[in-house]
């Protein structure tokens, strides 16, 4: 019996395009202002010294903040799921939403899906390569209102990198479920395996664009879900 719904957000319930047509270019045009601006944060702050760990531990060069925040502006451009940049993103996107500039995309068939599991007992959570405060920004300010009440636990890079095993044997402990009981959704087949191997259900979302795996169900819309 599945008790808990684990969802992954991008190509999964919101699309892609939203993604990258939205939210990133929001992000390359405001994040060296709102870094300079904010660099004495010490939140910031610990985001910038992640950057040049990372860099220096690759490259064996260190840089200054400067060339940090050129390195972010680089790895927007490249979709890199690095968690410095994902948090300094969220910091970035609540502005966005909460000035009304733009809502969260989530796919029609999302909401009634979700309302049929809670009217079910069925706890649901995300777990997003975006940081956590990305995930509640764009579910609580959807087009569909303030989804937020529905979702009872949020995951992201900070728990364990998407594609690797480990990462879902660490929300299984924390969510206390067994691994059995927990059914994960996402559009990206490397993920559902780590998932699988972990002992977690799978169901792949092929959205637009979105190429079907041979190794795991698929569906094409939440409507399609177990009830």
């Amino acid at each position: 019996m599945t008790q808990f719904i684990l969802m992954d957000i991008e190509g999964t319930t919101t699309s892609i395009a939203f993604v990258h047509e939205v939210l990133f270019p929001y992000a390359s045009q405001h994040l060296e202002a709102f870094v300079k601006e904010h660099q004495t944060d010490k939140k910031v702050q610990a985001e910038l010294d992640a950057v040049k760990a990372t860099v220096l531990s690759e490259r064996g060069v260190e840089i200054d903040n400067a060339m940090a925040i050129q390195k972010l502006l680089d790895w927007i451009a490249a979709d890199r799921k690095h968690t410095a940049l994902k948090t300094l993103q969220g910091y970035l996107w609540r502005f966005g939403y909460e000035s009304g500039e733009y809502q969260g995309h989530i796919y029609p068939d999302v909401v009634p899906a979700m309302l049929r599991w809670k009217a079910a007992g069925v706890k649901m959570g995300i777990y997003s390569s975006g940081s956590v405060e990305a995930q509640q920004l764009l579910f609580g300010h959807s087009e569909a209102g303030d989804l937020r009440p529905y979702l009872s636990a949020y995951f992201d890079t900070k728990i364990g990198h998407k594609r690797e095993v480990e990462s879902y044997q660490t929300i299984q402990r924390q969510l206390n479920i067994p691994a059995s009981s927990i059914l994960f959704l996402s559009d990206i087949e490397a993920e559902l395996d780590a998932a699988r191997t972990a002992g977690f259900q799978t169901i792949q979302l092929v959205r637009p664009g979105t190429a079907a795996s041979t190794k795991h169900p698929t569906v094409t819309s939440f409507a399609e879900l177990p009830r």
